[in-house]
């Protein structure tokens, strides 16, 4: 199997090879839309800012691309966000793969702890297979002060001062905001189930 890492203006690049490494996998770390394109499956990680991030993908037109991948595809932290319609940070218009969802920053009036989030949070209201075999409420670990609302595409929730979409799919797209790679045993088999997709 043929696992590509979209390598583009973000980091954590490396704790993910490491978590693929893990579970028996060698993944291939490209920006080239060939290699991108022939990959049985797709990972689009992500520790950034996501106007840079947009940027580097349009200047390669990786951003065309994304959008017509037809294996499955998933999204890590601002990965995901990225795969929405807009992000509040530096006012940037993501992918809008997942239609109508926008990634909104934690505030004051809707989040009274600290920003970022960074820490372990349980995860809920688990429905797709992306979950096999991870039990409700169970703990994953994110990084970040920007999130995307609940929406018709969340697949899993969780609750920092505010409820909003821990994972989401649309088709072959498949987004986490928590970091698997880093979330023990749960974000391992979320991996797992990805791979066997």
């Amino acid at each position: 199997m043929r696992v590509v890492i979209i390598k583009y203006n973000a980091g954590n690049i490396q704790s993910v090879l490491y978590a693929l490494a893990r579970v028996g996998l060698d993944a291939i770390v490209s920006d080239d839309p060939d290699t991108i394109n022939t990959a049985d499956k797709v990972i689009f990680p992500g520790v950034g800012e996501a106007s840079s991030a947009m940027q580097y993908l349009q200047a390669r037109k990786l951003d065309s691309l994304i959008k017509e991948l037809k294996q499955p595809v998933l999204g890590i932290c601002l990965g995901m966000q990225l795969l929405c319609r807009h992000s509040e940070e530096n006012n940037t218009k993501c992918l809008n793969i997942f239609t109508d969802t926008d990634v909104k920053r934690f505030s004051a009036t809707d989040c009274t702890l600290k920003v970022p989030h960074i820490g372990w949070n349980n995860i809920n209201k688990l429905s797709s297979e992306i979950f096999y075999a991870v039990a409700e409420n169970s703990y994953c670990y994110y990084v970040h002060s920007y999130f995307a609302e609940i929406s018709p595409y969340t697949i899993a929730s969780t609750n920092y001062g505010i409820e909003y979409s821990a994972a989401m799919q649309k088709d072959n797209f498949y987004g986490v905001q928590f970091h698997p790679e880093k979330s023990g045993k749960a974000g391992e088999q979320v991996l797992k189930n990805f791979l066997t997709l």
